[in-house]
């Protein structure tokens, strides 16, 4: 483990003193986050990591932003473009460099945009405008498409988007030749669940998706099935009981998938979840006071020793020792000021 260097890239909202993305050392066997640079870019609220570590893709104001990666982890701006709607909130890219998925909360739009060999963006290959209203089931409120999530399926021959006003999970077959997406099936959620955000186990097995008004994980059995995609579920784990007074926030699975992190705003609390490797479902472990407000996002640290959270309204990141077999973590280290932060992801240098 010591041998081994990771850096985190922390996206910021841009409204007042952060200018960027901030990148971090890491320190995993101690829990411990060191500032070595900043990126500039107007507000990247969301980030992803090339598989082959060489690029960071980034929502901005204008549109979505490229970053070469360097042998230190350090970010080098290479050029941006429109994504074709308003401003996303999400994006993902796919492990042979060759598109990039964007979601659009305001706007309820998916975007497929070209990447060119040297992984900067080359203009929008495809575009969708989610259609529809959502019906709550007490017939009170009607919402508008927002697209809250896109995912690529293990095998990534299909995207999944998330779609919080709709309650659905769109899912998209993928043609990488021609550029396209086309509608393949509708995952629907419980009522008035409000998905956010999809993972899925790294064995390829099941799908995981956040439900903000519910609090609660939603598992699927996930397979191919005479070439189609099919979702199954089979669980539906609340973390919180009361839809009132808080907001599942953010999720994020342990290096080994036998743990997921849940934080949930309102409560400013983390939920430690415990994965059946075997059948994929879940049971909570334990909860943890994140010591901030809004937990918008964390991260467990390499070895799962620690876990990051990202408090939003408080300005700051807080690093937490976890201890699975007695059921409990604590604060580790000060908390790192950042102003506004919205996004962390890890990084392994090579």
């Amino acid at each position: 483990m010591s041998k081994e260097k990771y850096v985190a890239y922390v996206g910021t909202y841009t409204h007042e003193h952060s200018v960027g993305i901030y990148v971090y050392d890491i320190d995993p066997e101690n829990g411990v986050l060191t500032e070595r640079s900043v990126a500039r870019v107007n507000n990247p609220s969301y980030l992803c990591v090339s598989k082959d570590g060489q690029m960071l893709y980034s929502i901005a104001d204008e549109g979505v932003a490229s970053f070469s990666i360097d042998k230190n982890g350090d970010l080098t701006k290479v050029n941006q473009e429109w994504n074709g709607g308003m401003r996303g909130c999400y994006v993902v890219v796919d492990s042979q460099r060759r598109y990039l998925f964007v979601g659009g909360f305001h706007d309820g739009r998916v975007t497929m945009m070209k990447l060119a060999e040297d992984g900067s963006i080359a203009g929008i290959a495809d575009g969708i405008f989610h259609q529809g209203v959502g019906l709550s089931a007490s017939n009170r409120r009607l919402d508008h498409p927002k697209v809250s999530c896109v995912q690529l399926t293990p095998d990534e021959r299909f995207l999944c988007a998330a779609d919080y006003g709709l309650n659905q999970i769109k899912v998209y077959k993928i043609d990488y030749e021609r550029g396209k997406l086309k509608l393949e099936d509708i995952v629907r959620c419980s009522m008035d669940s409000g998905p956010r955000s999809v993972r899925f186990s790294q064995d390829g097995k099941n799908m995981y998706v956040l439900t903000e008004l519910a609090n609660a994980v939603e598992v699927y059995n996930y397979y191919v099935k005479n070439d189609e995609p099919e979702f199954d579920k089979i669980q539906e784990l609340p973390v919180w009981e009361s839809r009132i007074a808080a907001a599942a926030s953010c999720m994020a699975f342990t290096d080994d998938d036998r743990y997921l992190y849940v934080s949930v705003d309102g409560i400013n609390e983390v939920m430690v979840l415990k994965r059946d490797t075997a059948d994929g479902t879940l049971s909570i472990e334990q909860s943890v006071p994140c010591s901030g407000d809004f937990p918008k996002s964390l991260a467990p640290l390499p070895g799962d020793n620690y876990y990051v959270v990202l408090n939003h309204d408080t300005d700051e990141m807080t690093t937490f020792k976890v201890d699975h077999e007695k059921g409990y973590a604590l604060m580790s280290n000060s908390p790192i000021p950042v102003d506004s932060p919205n996004v962390i992801r890890l990084h392994k240098l090579k």
